[in-house]
């Protein structure tokens, strides 16, 4: 099995990416996000928490993520891989993370990073409020909150799969077929050493 990481700030374009990368090398497209809505859509216990947290643009515990991460890893055999959206956050996440693999004789194959600097990190976050009518990503205050939170917790992962090795960064400023072509591009060449 191959796991992929899908690595960068918010409005970076991990969710438009994904699919097409997921797609194309027959992966699962594992996106936390995703998984807590469905969660909080369906209004469960765990749902209803993670609401709470999202709408103030904090992290929902690990514990509750890595569940559902684990949870998925277990359910799925019919892919060549998975490709984690939003998963790790943190650097305790990323060691629980190798823990979770190495029980399965696994480890992350790489960590496509896709990188935009802060302002456009804004106008992104505030443009898929509106499209998608994302009510926690419409606030200013929150937004600033989303970058900080990834600055001082998400960022410092970069030293760590950087010191393994495993860690790509991509351009994610352009056109939706441009930085496809780039995250194309480094998977291929992820997968020709491999």
């Amino acid at each position: 099995m191959k796991y992929f990481i899908l690595f960068g700030p918010p409005g970076a374009g991990k969710g438009t990416h994904a699919a097409p990368m997921a797609k194309k090398y027959n992966l699962k497209h594992l996106s936390t996000g995703e998984l807590l809505r469905a969660e909080i859509a369906e209004g469960t216990e765990l749902g209803l928490k993670a609401k709470e947290l999202i709408d103030g643009g904090n992290l929902v515990p690990d514990e509750v993520v890595e569940g559902m991460i684990a949870k998925a890893f277990g359910k799925y055999r019919d892919v060549a891989g998975f490709l984690l959206d939003g998963f790790p956050r943190t650097v305790t996440q990323a060691y629980d993370l190798k823990e979770m693999l190495e029980a399965r004789d696994e480890e992350v194959t790489a960590v496509i990073s896709l990188m935009i600097p802060d302002e456009l990190i804004k106008e992104r976050i505030a443009g898929r409020a509106k499209i998608e009518g994302r009510a926690d990503d419409a606030k200013p205050e929150v937004i600033e909150n989303r970058i900080r939170t990834y600055h001082e917790k998400t960022e410092p992962l970069i030293a760590l799969y950087r010191d393994e090795g495993i860690y790509h960064e991509v351009d994610s400023v352009g056109t939706i077929a441009e930085v496809e072509e780039r995250v194309s591009r480094t998977v291929a060449e992820i997968l020709a050493k491999a």
